[in-house]
């Protein structure tokens, strides 16, 4: 094994691997033990207690990013010769 790093032993001091830190806690921690000089990542594990393989126990959902996907949204409809005034006064960008 490697040998341990002056920094990595005052961040090893500064974490208590016995206790379990409310998410508060641990995101303070973490801006606090973090050397590095970039925006580091964290990955999070969730133990959610059910079965995937059982239908009634699906878990899944979706997340808005702060800042978007970066993609602009076009809204294409198709319609009746009728109705393409009122999907352009919707906010449609092409109508057919």
């Amino acid at each position: 094994m490697g040998k341990v790093s002056k920094k990595r032993k005052e961040a090893l001091a500064k974490i208590d691997s016995s206790k379990a830190y409310t998410l508060a806690e641990a995101c303070s921690l973490v801006k606090e033990v973090s050397t590095t000089k970039f925006d580091a990542s964290v990955d999070v594990c969730v133990r959610l207690g059910v079965d995937p393989r059982k239908a009634n126990q699906m878990v899944r959902g979706t997340v808005a990013m702060p800042h978007g996907t970066g993609k602009d949204v076009k809204v294409l409809v198709l319609c009746t010769p009728d109705k393409e005034e009122e999907a352009k006064a919707a906010g449609a960008d092409h109508v057919g």
